[in-house]
């Protein structure tokens, strides 16, 4: 008899579904976007400076921060081609939003 692996539902429980650390490293793909002086256009860096300033300011963690951008965050990695950044992305919005 296999065993097949059950795929996680937050609508039942959030447990075994990592959304803090995954939100945390949607963050570092953001600053790491950013960091690339030829692609990060002025606007980018500007607007997600100022809204990662404010979430710390606020005291909100990077899961609200991400549930709340996904739009803006999904445009930067795809002007990048950040697929491992798109990939978790999709994951958040998938597990955990």
């Amino acid at each position: 008899m296999s065993q097949v692996a059950a795929k996680t539902d937050r609508y039942i429980t959030f447990e075994g579904i990592e959304c803090d650390e995954q939100a945390q490293r949607v963050v570092r793909y953001i600053r790491d976007c950013l960091a690339l002086p030829t692609h990060a256009p002025a606007a980018w860096t500007d607007y997600f400076a100022r809204k990662l300033d404010e979430i710390a300011q606020m005291g909100q963690d990077e899961l609200f921060f991400v549930g709340s951008q996904v739009n803006y965050i999904r445009e930067l990695f795809e002007q990048h081609g950040h697929q491992d950044g798109l990939a978790v992305l999709d994951q958040i919005e998938d597990e955990c939003c």
